[in-house]
């Protein structure tokens, strides 16, 4: 029991469970608008895409801690399972047996999908190895990917594709915000072992300034997508979230200790759900 906690500690369990739930909403309230809901929840096709998205997801997870196993011992010495728990080797294997399992279902779905989860996969990979000790690509290369989740639901759905993009590239905002975030966070292990994020070329104070013009322009961006789609509920919707997107601006610009920064990356998760939720009124 204690190897299967762990197991799914491993793969983030929680933040699949948030995957699961942003497609199936996308699912249910943006392509399935008018529909039976119940048809649109046990649409094979949905199940097929979302199953390999989560298993694209989790292999991820995966091997970012098969990589990131020294510095995770210094920045979460508690959350390190990897070495602890699961041997390299087997952690290895489940890698490749979650991303080999991914692409025969893909491949089920046609080309398209098949080449969206073909490149998530190899980003993944790239990022874990190489990127993440990169400052800022590797922030846009998950957030990227986090966006992926649902472009390839308007890959295969064509119906409301352009609300389901507007989403994605909200999605592809905050996690972008949020990995800053955590790599302020983990400027300690992360400076120990040679990495190179943002926090440790810049420093701690222009990383700040730098998130705060980042999180301006998404509002703009954001904003001038709701007037362009002339969808005045989307436009309410996003209104509605700059409340809790505005408080988290107000805690960075005080916050100053890894347990602040925590936090804030908690607070981003939380404006990401209410971003899920809000497909509900659109």
């Amino acid at each position: 029991m204690l190897l299967i906690r762990k197991f799914f500690s491993l793969i983030r369990w929680q933040n699949l469970v948030i995957i699961l739930l942003t497609q199936y909403s996308a699912r249910v309230f943006l392509v399935g608008k008018g529909t039976s809901v119940w048809a649109s929840i046990l649409d094979k096709q949905q199940f097929l895409i979302s199953l390999s998205t989560i298993l694209v997801a989790a292999s991820g997870y995966i091997i970012n801690d098969y990589f990131d196993v020294k510095i995770d011992q210094v920045n979460k010495p508690h959350e390190v399972v990897i070495g602890r728990f699961i041997k390299r080797r087997h952690a290895m294997f489940m890698h490749q047996l979650l991303n080999v399992s991914a692409a025969v279902i893909s491949f089920t779905l046609g080309w398209k999908v098949f080449v969206v989860n073909i490149l998530a996969m190899t980003l993944l990979w790239f990022y874990a190895s190489i990127f993440k000790k990169q400052p800022f690509i590797g922030n846009f290369m998950v957030a990227g990917l986090t966006g992926a989740s649902l472009v390839v639901m308007a890959v295969y759905y064509t119906e409301n594709d352009l609300l389901i993009n507007i989403y994605a590239v909200f999605a592809f905002g905050i996690t972008m915000i949020r990995e800053i975030i955590k790599d302020i966070e983990d400027i300690r292990g992360d400076k120990k072992y040679g990495s190179s994020t943002l926090p440790i070329l810049l420093g701690i104070r222009k990383t700040k300034v730098l998130l705060f013009v980042f999180m301006s322009l998404f509002i703009v961006v954001v904003a001038f997508m709701g007037v362009a789609l002339k969808n005045n509920k989307l436009s309410l919707a996003f209104l509605l979230l700059g409340v809790p997107f505005i408080y988290l601006a107000f805690r960075l610009y005080f916050a100053d200790r890894k347990q602040h920064f925590a936090q804030l990356s908690l607070w981003s998760k939380v404006i990401m759900i209410l971003g899920i939720l809000s497909m509900v009124f659109v």
